[in-house]
C-alpha cells in the first residue's frame, strides 16, 4: 500500500514510517524542513514538502495515496485555538479528498476527557464535536467521514508514548522536576495515565491500517493507567530527587501548562483493539524505561 503520513518525523511519526517500511508498504511523507525531507529520503520514503496550513499539499497527497495516516499537531499550547482550528482544517482537506474512495484515514486523537472514575473504553464516543471543542473535535468529525465512503479510524494515544528519545510530556516533567529540585505529583497522586512504548504504539498503527474497518476507534495503550505518584517517584530516582505531592491549588504554579493535563485521570483499556488487531505490546514499561535511563540520569 501506498501512504501518504503526516507528522512524519516526528516522534510517533518516525516509528511508523520504520513499521510502515519493513511491512513492505511504500511511504509518502509530509515535511515542513530540510532536515526532516532528508531524514525521510534517507529512510528510503518519499517526500511531500508542505505543513499543516498547506491545504492542497494535504489533498494531493491523500489523493496520490492508497491510505493516510494524519499525525502532525501543532501542539501550540500558547494558542490552542489556533493550533484546534489548524487541526479541524487539516482533517477537513484530507477527509474531503478521501470521500468516496474506501482509502483507510487514520487519524491521531487522545484520551482525555472521555471517562470520570474509570478506564475509557474504545466504545466509549468521545464528548468533543465541533470546530471549537479540543483538537477542533476532529476525532468525531473523522467518524462521520466513515458514512461518506471513507475508511475512518480513530487512533486514541496514550497521554505518555515513552522511549529513548521521546522529547513529549515525561521529558517535559523530568525536565521541571530538575529545574524545581523536586519530582512533584499533583494532589494524592492517585490519578492515572495511560501508556504505550513508541515501538508498540507504531506497530499498533500500522496493524489498525491493515485491518481495522472503517468506523474504528483503537487504543494505543499498554499500560492501563500508571498513578502520577509512581511516575514522580521514577522521575526522583532518576535523577535523585526528592518527591513530594503538589497541592491542587499550586499544581499550576509548580508545573505550568502541563499542570492541568498531569493532573487528568486518562485511564484506558486497550482490550478491543487487541482483540481487532492481534496486537500484543511487547516494549518496556514506563516506569522501566525512566528507570533504565530513557529520559536520562542525575549523573
Amino acid at each position: 500500500m501506498h501512504v501518504f503520513i503526516t507528522g512524519a518525523s516526528g516522534w510517533i511519526g518516525s516509528a511508523v514510517v520504520d513499521d510502515l517500511l519493513a511491512s513492505g508498504h511504500a511511504v509518502t511523507g509530509l515535511a515542513r524542513s530540510d532536515a526532516s525531507a532528508a531524514a525521510l529520503d534517507a529512510k528510503g520514503a518519499a517526500v511531500r514538502r508542505g505543513d499543516l496550513d498547506d491545504l492542497d499539499a494535504l489533498r494531493a497527497g491523500a489523493e496520490e495515496a492508497d491510505g493516510v495516516i494524519h499525525l502532525a499537531n501543532k501542539h501550540d499550547w500558547a494558542d490552542m485555538a489556533g493550533t484546534n482550528a489548524t487541526e479541524r482544517a487539516a482533517a477537513q482537506a484530507i477527509g474531503d479528498a478521501l470521500v468516496d474512495t474506501g482509502k483507510p484515514f487514520l487519524l491521531a486523537s487522545g484520551l482525555a476527557g472521555l471517562t470520570d472514575g474509570r478506564a475509557a473504553t474504545e466504545d466509549d464516543a468521545s464528548p468533543f464535536r465541533g470546530p471549537d471543542s479540543p483538537r477542533g473535535g476532529t476525532e468525531n468529525l473523522l467518524l462521520d467521514f466513515a458514512d461518506r465512503g471513507v475508511g475512518s479510524v480513530a487512533l486514541r494515544f496514550s497521554p505518555t508514548t515513552h522511549g529513548t528519545g521521546d522529547y513529549g510530556f515525561v521529558a517535559t516533567l523530568c525536565q521541571i522536576a530538575r529545574d524545581r529540585g523536586v519530582s512533584g505529583y499533583p494532589g494524592d497522586g492517585r490519578n492515572r495515565w495511560a501508556a504505550v512504548h513508541v515501538a508498540d504504539a507504531a506497530r499498533m498503527v500500522v496493524l489498525g491500517l491493515e485491518k481495522a474497518p472503517a468506523g474504528t476507534r483503537l487504543h494505543a495503550v499498554a499500560e492501563e493507567g500508571v498513578p502520577s505518584r509512581v511516575i514522580a517517584e521514577a522521575i526522583g530516582r532518576a535523577f535523585d530527587l526528592p518527591v513530594a505531592a503538589i497541592p491542587a491549588d499550586r499544581v499550576g504554579e509548580h508545573f505550568g501548562w502541563i499542570g492541568g493535563f498531569f493532573a487528568m485521570d486518562m485511564a484506558a483499556s486497550n482490550a478491543a483493539t487487541r482483540e481487532l488487531l492481534g496486537w500484543t505490546p511487547t516494549g518496556p514499561t514506563l516506569i522501566e524505561d525512566i528507570d533504565g535511563g530513557a529520559y536520562g540520569d542525575g549523573q
